[in-house]
């Protein structure tokens, strides 16, 4: 760049756009976010009900430990701040009326102590899985998460994959074995049905890999729960930007992406609204961003087929959720605080848009004891949803704007009866899990993937964007490295950060602020920096409402 970039307009105000704020405001851009909602997290969000408060999003966070780079970017963002972390000894249990219970212990010598009592039979699979954990606690802390491949020398890339070297065995078989086809080698049925669903929910398209990491993660107490929620940890990532001086304007929809001779030079908002930046930069729904507000314009075939082809395909994209929440006034922190119920298939007719016969059910005050008084519980109840069921019962029918954007919905009555139905079958399945239950329900609150298109926009209610492990994950990833940018092909000012430019997690998201901001600062010819805590030295500056920035 010949020029210094100074203003950055971010789009969203989820992980991605919280973070890519704090690492812009630290090297030196003047930024303000824009967001649709009158709250920040994007998914990462919790509300209250009456009594109660229902945390929708963090059941384990990857890097909650200290001594890795998940845990150095959380530091960064100010996201664990004065945080209590509280660690499980049970990663997640998983039940099968007529089978049994398996409990996934965090502690891999555990695990395999319960499963070897389990199923003797089985010693050789369960051996290969524990030390696959095991082997892979030793490689946590070297994972790398700071710095983007696509802006890596090759110098650098050899650095980074050295710690693996000796393990590459272990990596490359698990990354050629699905979990699926690992399951089917159990002899007993329980654990066949089981290591399918150790998180929570059927995953066809994933290797062992990614289940060595997580349970790595948990045996190392670097997957635990951070206190004050999902939202809590929202809010203080807000807090963090806004102390390095950065802005954040709620209630505000981006209508279109303003651009110039190819270059990207602000936005309008749907009010008509014209704000102007140097540098724009979306940490939202990817296919709001490239049709809509770019009226797909600068696109490339890997991203047009993305786009056109495999975000129609089934399975390229994750799944959203359906989440029922119970406010119950009652006390069940001694149940299990997380379990995997097993269904049969004629239980799916009652439950729209379910991908697999299962629910997961979590005692959700034992993750965050704020969100229940004392003596209460909060029953939270998931499963991943298709999004065309739930449209389907809705006539098709998404949103109504608003001038808030996202409040005043208005839904079909087949979708209500759908809904009440679902309610009144999950509260009859657990209630021989939990006594007393029907007469001490106090709320019940349902979500549905038409309900994370209405307050994020996400196309289909997704969660997590493209799958990892699949084409869609793939050729994304494989877009961004060889091309050094998670900017679009033609258009120069522009990036993109959040969970359409990764696969994976909160923490993936919240990498990917790093990242985009690792690339602008190569654009502009400038060193990288970011640091934990206070730095004397940095100078805040806003986005500065003056009439060269809005229209």
């Amino acid at each position: 760049m010949t020029t210094q970039r100074q203003s950055m307009i971010i789009i969203g105000a989820g992980m991605g756009g919280l973070s890519t704020g704090s690492y812009a405001q630290m090297n030196g851009y003047n930024s303000v976010i824009l967001e649709l909602h009158d709250i920040p997290g994007g998914c990462c969000t919790s509300w209250e009900r009456r009594d109660y408060i229902f945390d929708w999003c963090i059941s384990w966070l990857l890097g909650s430990g200290a001594g890795n780079g998940m845990n150095q970017i959380w530091q960064e963002l100010g996201a664990l701040d004065d945080k209590e972390i509280r660690d499980f000894e049970i990663f997640n249990s998983v039940i099968d009326e007529e089978l049994g219970e398996v409990h996934f212990y965090a502690d891999p010598d555990k695990l395999e102590a319960h499963l070897l009592s389990i199923s003797p039979a089985d010693k050789k699979l369960i051996t290969q899985f524990c030390d696959g954990i095991r082997e892979f606690v030793k490689m946590i802390d070297a994972y790398p998460f700071l710095v983007p491949v696509g802006i890596m020398s090759r110098w650098q890339k050899l650095k980074m994959m050295w710690p693996f070297i000796k393990k590459f065995n272990l990596i490359r078989k698990s990354m050629a074995t699905l979990m699926s086809d690992f399951a089917a080698k159990f002899s007993h049925p329980l654990l066949q049905k089981a290591f399918n669903v150790i998180f929570y929910e059927q995953h066809p398209s994933f290797p062992l890999l990614p289940f060595y990491f997580n349970l790595a993660c948990a045996a190392k107490k670097n997957a635990g729960v951070p206190e004050g929620g999902s939202l809590g940890l929202a809010q203080s990532m807000e807090a963090r930007y806004k102390k390095l001086g950065g802005d954040i304007i709620y209630n505000t929809r981006v209508h279109k992406i303003l651009v110039e001779d190819n270059k990207a030079i602000g936005v309008e908002l749907s009010d008509g609204q014209k704000m102007y930046a140097d540098i724009v930069i979306s940490a939202c729904d990817g296919t709001d961003v490239v049709k809509n507000m770019l009226d797909g314009q600068y696109s490339s075939p890997v991203l047009d087929k993305l786009y056109d082809e495999l975000r129609e395909t089934d399975g390229q994209m994750f799944p959203g959720y359906v989440s029922v929440f119970l406010g119950v006034n009652k006390d069940y922190t001694h149940h299990p605080h997380c379990r995997t119920h097993l269904l049969d298939k004629q239980d799916l007719a009652h439950c729209p848009g379910m991908t697999h016969p299962g629910i997961n059910v979590q005692v959700r005050n034992v993750h965050y004891p704020h969100i229940a008084p004392k003596g209460k519980s909060v029953l939270y109840i998931t499963y991943f949803s298709t999004y065309e069921p739930w449209a389907e019962l809705n006539n098709f029918q998404e949103t109504t704007t608003t001038k808030r954007h996202h409040t005043r919905v208005k839904r079909s009555v087949q979708y209500r009866l759908a809904k009440k139905t679902l309610g009144e079958f999950i509260i009859d399945k657990l209630s021989s899990h939990f006594e007393e239950l029907k007469e001490h329900i106090e709320y019940i609150d349902i979500a549905t993937p038409l309900t994370q298109v209405r307050y994020t926009r996400n196309s289909k209610g997704t969660v997590l964007a493209w799958q990892p492990f699949l084409e869609s994950g793939e050729s994304l990833e494989d877009e961004i490295n060889a091309n050094g940018t998670t900017g679009l092909p033609g258009l120069s000012n522009f990036y993109m950060a959040g969970h359409w430019v990764t696969t994976g997690g909160l923490i993936r998201a919240a990498a990917t602020g790093r990242h985009v901001l690792h690339f602008v600062c190569r654009d502009d010819d400038k060193p990288f920096q970011a640091w934990i805590g206070e730095n004397p030295l940095h100078q805040p500056q806003s986005y500065s409402e003056q009439k060269q920035h809005v229209a």
